[in-house]
């Protein structure tokens, strides 16, 4: 049976490569599109990746001026391995304590409608923010999917509500993946 592991890392606040203030834009200041997995509401921005990159945490975890370059996934083979990582930019600052408050749910739906994950109300971004926060983050929290040759086959479906709790403001996502 497919294996789900929900892991928590240690805090990390590298910029990655845009920034997030009314809307994601890459590196030239050019807006992003909107998408299901990468969206804006009132200045917090959140984005959801499915990358098959085993070293996604090296290349996040470069210099500032390195800019992380990551696939992403939208299908998996008996044995492979995904990675479901949550970015988040312009987190509200608490200006007494300079701290975020950011949670997440977590829900991964099979092919047959049931759950593998439902994990809601995750802390997944609390941290003394020092810095800009209009740049990008990783949050907190992410999941590693295996595909077991036993896993239903089809699509599966991930759902991440990221919810600024000093804003009140939850940014709702969504992709997909197949496995074959």
């Amino acid at each position: 049976m497919m294996r789900f592991r929900a892991v928590l890392l240690a805090l990390l606040l590298t910029p990655l490569v845009a920034f997030a203030q009314d809307g994601w834009r890459n590196m030239d200041g050019k807006p992003i599109a909107e998408s299901e997995s990468v969206k804006s509401i009132e200045g917090f921005s959140a984005m959801l990746l499915v990358t098959p990159d085993q070293d996604w945490m090296e290349k996040w975890e470069t210099p500032r001026e390195h800019t992380p370059h990551f696939s992403e996934a939208k299908e998996v083979g008996p044995g492979g391995e995904l990675f479901i990582l949550t970015f988040l930019g312009n987190p509200q600052v608490d200006p007494a304590s300079g701290m975020t408050d950011v949670a997440c749910d977590f829900i991964v739906q099979r092919p047959d409608g049931s759950y593998s994950i439902r994990e809601l109300d995750m802390p997944c971004f609390k941290a003394e923010l020092k810095g800009d926060p209009k740049g990008v983050f990783l949050t907190t929290a992410w999941l590693k999917f295996i595909a077991e040759p036993a896993d239903p086959r089809g699509t599966w479906v991930v759902m991440v509500t990221v919810k600024d709790r000093l804003r009140a403001v939850e940014v709702p996502l969504r992709t997909s993946f197949v496995v074959r």
